[in-house]
């Protein structure tokens, strides 16, 4: 379950990166409040992962898929650039995130539930 919540708060962080670019320097209210929520819940979820994942795996993961993701929504739906070095870059980062969760300790996860 702890990867769940780690996978949706970066999600979420996703959504708040977005709602800030939006939100004119935070003088869009309109967008200010729901940019708030997700940022809330981004980090509520997070932190529930932290009770059994350890912080070093989880911060990794929750910040790369936050910035694949909003990489991903800015070159698709926003207009950023897309370039080859780009699209290599965040293969990479794919992979560095998949790499974490096939090497993070089982017996790690298990004592962080029992703390």
């Amino acid at each position: 379950m702890a990867w769940f919540f780690l996978i949706l708060g970066g999600a979420l962080e996703i959504g708040w990166a977005l709602g800030l670019a939006f939100s004119d320097g935070l003088s869009k209210i309109e967008i200010v409040i729901p940019t708030a929520i997700l940022l809330v819940g981004s980090f509520y979820f997070f932190a529930k992962s932290l009770k059994i994942l350890p912080v070093s795996t989880a911060y990794a993961v929750f910040t790369g898929l936050g910035s694949l993701g909003t990489a991903l929504m800015g070159m698709i739906f926003l207009g950023d650039q897309v370039s080859v070095l780009k699209i290599i870059f965040l293969a990479t980062l794919i992979f560095c995130i998949i790499g974490l969760k096939i090497v993070s300790d089982p017996s790690e996860e298990k004592a962080g539930n029992q703390a």
